[in-house]
Parts: structure tokens; sequence; C-alpha cells
């Protein structure tokens, strides 16, 4: 009988996210929960004053300049999407 080897390939193991990966995940995850896609421009820079200061507390290993591009990515994720038409134009 020919009996075959378990292969000795190292197994692959997933990194842990760093923080800011994780507060990117979190701030997504209140942007679709709290509906911030669709509302108003006044109402979002409301919405993202507080919470961008809860994750400050949250993330406190977070500087200045990361907290700035989490913003910018949570801001860019709640617009909504582009047309066809827009995109073309």
């Amino acid at each position: 009988m020919n009996h075959k080897k378990p292969s000795k390939a190292p197994r692959r193991v997933s990194a842990e996210p760093t923080p800011f990966e994780q507060a990117r995940d979190e701030l997504f995850q209140h942007i679709m929960r709290c509906d911030v896609v669709g509302s108003g421009i006044d109402d979002q820079k409301v919405w993202f004053d507080e919470t961008m200061a809860y994750m400050a507390e949250r993330y406190h290993e977070l500087g200045a300049g990361e907290l700035t591009d989490l913003r910018t990515l949570g801001e860019r994720f709640s617009q909504p999407a582009k047309s066809q038409q827009q995109a073309i134009a």
C-alpha cells in the first residue's frame, strides 16, 4: 500500500489586525448601523465629530495622523455610490 505522508507545509496563521485596522472596521460598522449614508452633510459632520472623539478614546494608541486618516476613510465610505453616468462624465 502506498501511504501519503502528511504535508509539512507551514500553516497559514492570520496576523492579528493592527489597532488602525480594528478601528477602521469598527467605524465602518458604526456607519452602516447608524445609517450615516444618505444623511445630511451637517448631520454627518456632527456624527463624525462625536464618533471620532469616541474612537480617539477607545483606540488611544492611534496618533492624530491616523485618526485623521480614519475619519477620511469613514467620510468616503459614507458617501453614496456613484452612478455609471457620473463616473463617465
